[in-house]
């Protein structure tokens, strides 16, 4: 087992938030990750998409608030980006290396996400089997993030560290944690 904490900070706004932590988990065990978000704060003020009665891929989720996370083999350049919609909405991209090559990643048919909404609580987590993308021998740098859309219609951007001058997610120095 290979399981880590995380706590997420917002890319620097001017404006206040009402979110006041997103934190979770990851974890690696025997082939699977499950991970674990947990956003706390006022979510009336967030704009969270309904919960769909069917959930399927779909493409732009970022768009929306949505929860990200993106996995690759330590010193390759190939990545894995998972999106995760508090709707059950889900996609899988791969990517040859940063920002080129994108597809929709075939190995994944559904992404069956848990989603729990409460008064100033979001909860989302999710298994998914790494054996259908790579071998369970590689060790992962792994990236977290989120984005927040208001309302109002601002949006913010969470990740575990923002090494540019704008969010971005990509960036190969957010994939800190090690699995």
């Amino acid at each position: 087992m290979n399981g880590q904490r995380f706590s997420m900070k917002p890319f620097p706004s001017a404006s206040p938030l009402p979110v006041t932590k997103i934190t979770g988990e990851i974890e690696r065990s025997s082939g699977t990750l499950a991970v674990r978000y947990e956003l706390l704060g006022l979510l009336s003020d967030i704009a969270i998409p309904a919960q769909a009665d069917i959930p399927v891929r779909k493409k732009a989720l970022w768009e929306e608030t949505c929860f990200e996370f993106f996995i690759a083999v330590e010193d390759r350049t190939k990545y894995w980006e998972f999106n995760l919609s508090p709707s059950g909405h889900w996609n899988a991209y791969s990517f040859k290396s940063y920002r080129q090559g994108m597809q929709e990643e075939p190995a994944f048919t559904s992404l069956p996400l848990r989603i729990g909404i409460h008064p100033e609580i979001l909860r989302l987590s999710l298994n998914i089997d790494l054996g259908r993308i790579l071998p369970s021998d590689h060790s992962l740098k792994v990236a977290v993030s989120a984005v927040i859309k208001f309302k109002n219609g601002e949006i913010s951007y969470w990740a575990l560290t923002h090494p540019g001058p704008r969010p971005d997610f990509h960036h190969r120095d957010s994939f800190i944690l090690k699995l």
